[in-house]
């Protein structure tokens, strides 16, 4: 491969999560590459606000905002439908949009927030997206995860919380999803020129978890002074989404720009297949319920 085979220009990225913090610097950074970038954020406003930003500051006018929930399976379908209406190629995309959250909440499609918004829409949206990132390969597909999946365990027996919801179990089963879900779509993407890749971003000073109030609520900001800078804590993500030392690298888990071994629970195949087949489960109930449940809080 040629230093240049992953020159942006002519070529289409998806970044979800991208009004604040790693996220939006993931975009600003493929926009600066000079790539075209749609963003995907819940609120209108800081979807337009960002993307005002990003093309000042880059000086790339290519750069677009779709604004969805991503915690219904609705609300990433819509976001999907937006993207392919407007573009037939995905050449790089951001699996990033996440939260963490105190309380147990209930999306509209009755799912805990944090495996909805965390995990379906990861698995989802890929889903929606997957023939598009197969023809335009060579493609990336970059999921952000966590070093807390190390701590994780995927409870099948409740998934949601329902029986007994804790916000750290909660999030770091998440994590663990989002590379189980990685690792089992690099096995069905094998051949087709399209790589999956996941990562830790490191403990990054952002928006993330402010939404809660409480202790969690008080927690985070205090411990975010000891957190890494949004622009640091974005290099993993533009590395597997631009550089063309990982072309055809795929399957694999990254921190600070470097593979480094996962928890071991999550190379085990038969545990990635059950949530696979649970998770297509989960978004077939979704897509036959009626909405019902509470408004999701900001994904940023």
């Amino acid at each position: 491969m040629t230093e240049n085979i992953w020159n942006l220009k002519n070529k289409i990225a998806l970044v979800t999560g991208a009004t604040n913090g790693i996220g939006k610097v993931t975009a600003l950074r493929l926009a600066a590459q000079g790539g075209r970038v749609v963003i995907v954020s819940r609120s209108v406003e800081k979807c337009s606000t960002t993307v005002d930003e990003i093309r000042t500051q880059t000086g790339n006018p290519n750069v677009e905002w779709i604004a969805a929930d991503l915690s219904t399976v609705a609300g990433v379908d819509e976001a999907a439908a937006e993207f392919r209406a407007r573009h037939q190629a995905l050449h790089v995309l951001v699996n990033n949009a996440g939260g963490v959250f105190a309380e147990r909440i209930v999306t509209a499609d009755g799912y805990e927030m944090t495996f909805a918004l965390n995990h379906l829409n990861y698995f989802r949206l890929t889903q929606q997206l997957r023939d598009l990132l197969v023809s335009s390969a060579p493609a990336r597909v970059v999921n952000v995860s966590s070093d807390a999946h190390y701590g994780g365990e995927m409870n099948f027996e409740d998934l949601m919380g329902a029986h007994k919801y804790s916000s750290w179990r909660a999030y770091s089963q998440s994590k663990l999803a989002n590379v189980l879900f990685t690792y089992a779509l690099a096995r069905q993407l094998e051949g087709t020129g399209v790589t999956a890749n996941v990562l830790h971003p490191g403990f990054v000073a952002s928006g993330f978890g402010r939404n809660n109030g409480g202790w969690m609520g008080m927690l985070i900001p205090v411990a975010q002074w000891f957190a890494i800078k949004p622009d640091k804590g974005a290099e993993t993500s533009v590395f597997l989404a631009t550089s063309p030392a990982v072309s055809g690298v795929s399957g694999k888990y990254f921190a600070n720009s470097k593979e480094k071994k996962s928890a071991a629970i999550s190379y085990d195949q038969t545990t990635q297949d059950r949530l696979w087949e649970v998770s297509e489960q989960l978004i077939q109930s979704a897509q036959h319920a009626l909405p019902t449940g509470a408004a999701a809080p900001s994904q940023a």
